[in-house]
């Protein structure tokens, strides 16, 4: 790997605390949910702010890695829930504990293990004493589901404390809706209360739906209208082993032309609506341009992530580094 890109690791897991960044994760979709609704999942990572519980956020002590923080549906009832990074990603508590490979069975272990140890309050054990079911599972161990797409770029001490104090005032009661108010949603206002405006909603691509690529391809085209800001992005590898690989993240209207089910329809409605058949094409085509395999560059396998999370050496400095959107 170039050391120019293993810069942008350190930037990321937050082996130097000289600057601090809001960095979106892109996350690709996988299981069968993912395959009927491939636009993936979006949250938000903080690398000057922790968890000082699983609704709380403070400012990070010396050492820590920073905080991911996302929407979720159906875990505890609560909208949002912050969890450290290293977890977040592998579900463990520490870098010399990531596995290089994994097998299924592996990972339900991990999760179960590290869901004893710290998050008995949002998913308790069954009445004998068994691993329970539900969506906790997204809190931890993303890694071993799916690749992830970082895009980050640098905050102000003054915006972190500002968003600590916003996030931990507000009420933290789940109103999850997948059109209008879902995890993509989320990472869109938080984006927006540290650079206002810069993530908005596409009503060609997306129909109006807020999705994780849109958000993606807005904090590239900011960045490049505001070249002084420091910006940086990488790909965070799906750990190897036998659990499926995650796919493609699509936009909502990239998911309904790729899928055959919808081929017919949408070739009826071009033909009998050609103003509206325009548009969507028009769209389809802008919405073309934004691979984020191409924008993030590199993949890191775990690792180097914890090779990296393990060292005390400085960081090299962040550089403007972006693709095209």
């Amino acid at each position: 790997m170039k050391s120019l890109q293993v810069s942008f690791i350190w930037l990321l897991l937050g082996a130097a605390m000289a600057r601090a960044d809001v960095a979106l994760f892109l996350e690709e979709p996988f299981g069968a949910f993912g395959g009927m609704t491939p636009t993936g999942h979006a949250a938000i990572y903080l690398s000057r702010v922790c968890a000082d519980s699983l609704l709380s956020l403070r400012r990070c002590d010396e050492g820590e890695q920073g905080v991911v923080i996302s929407r979720y549906h159906r875990i505890a009832g609560y909208d949002w829930i912050a969890i450290p990074l290293i977890p977040y990603l592998y579900a463990v508590a520490g870098a010399e504990q990531v596995p290089q490979k994994v097998s299924t069975e592996d990972v339900a272990l991990l999760r179960d293990d590290y869901r004893r140890e710290h998050l008995e309050d949002v998913a308790p054990d069954e009445s004998d004493g068994s691993m329970p079911q539900g969506d906790w599972t997204q809190l931890i161990g993303a890694a071993y589901d799916r690749t992830i797409y970082t895009f980050e770029i640098e905050t102000t001490e003054e915006q972190d404390d500002e968003f600590i104090q916003a996030f931990n005032s507000r009420s933290n009661k789940s109103h999850f809706n997948l059109l209008f108010h879902n995890c993509a949603d989320f990472a869109r206002q938080a984006i927006d209360f540290y650079y206002p405006k810069a993530v908005h909603r596409s009503f060609g691509a997306d129909l109006g739906i807020m999705t994780p690529k849109q958000a993606a391809k807005c904090l590239v085209r900011y960045r490049i209208r505001h070249p002084d800001l420091l910006f940086s992005s990488f790909v965070i590898a799906q750990v190897p082993g036998t659990e499926p690989r995650s796919s493609a993240v699509r936009s909502v209207l990239e998911s309904l032309i790729k899928s055959k089910r919808y081929i017919v329809p949408l070739t009826s409605l071009a033909v009998l609506h050609p103003y509206l058949g325009g548009g969507l094409a028009l769209a389809w085509v802008e919405d073309g341009h934004f691979n984020p395999r191409n924008v993030a560059g590199s993949a890191v396998e775990p690792v180097m992530i914890a090779q990296q999370l393990q060292s005390n050496r400085i960081a090299p400095p962040a550089t403007n580094r972006t693709g095209t959107p």
